[in-house]
């Protein structure tokens, strides 16, 4: 339970501190708006649409490499996590705060909008 409250604490503060940025944020909260992407069950970003534009494909790529990286920060920075767990913290927390209404995908990975 130490260890969970531990990883617990040091995501909160990765995101708390802006692990990506505002700029990316905007963009982001957007394209969700627009039902284009949506939060996945492994705590990246996932593209719903069909045939994504080239920048809506950039767009994901990034936001999903600062997660990918403060992740990575997350496990660097507390003792016994692994990164699959940290993933599926995050995953929990953004579809948790995902509003209702944009895509989010099931257990069982598919898009779904959010009640």
């Amino acid at each position: 339970m130490r260890h969970f409250k531990s990883l617990l604490a040091a995501f909160t503060l990765l995101f708390a501190l802006g692990a990506a940025s505002a700029a990316f944020a905007i963009d982001l909260d957007g394209a969700k708006a627009q039902g284009l992407v949506g939060e996945q069950q492994n705590g990246y970003v996932g593209i719903v649409t069909a045939t994504p534009a080239a920048d809506l494909k950039a767009l994901v790529d990034d936001v999903n490499l600062r997660r990918r990286s403060a992740y990575k920060d997350v496990v660097a920075q507390t003792p016994g996590a692994t990164l699959s767990a940290v993933e599926k913290l995050a995953a929990a927390k953004l579809i948790g705060k995902t509003a209702s209404g944009q895509f989010v995908q099931d257990a069982a990975g598919k898009w779904v909008k959010k009640p």
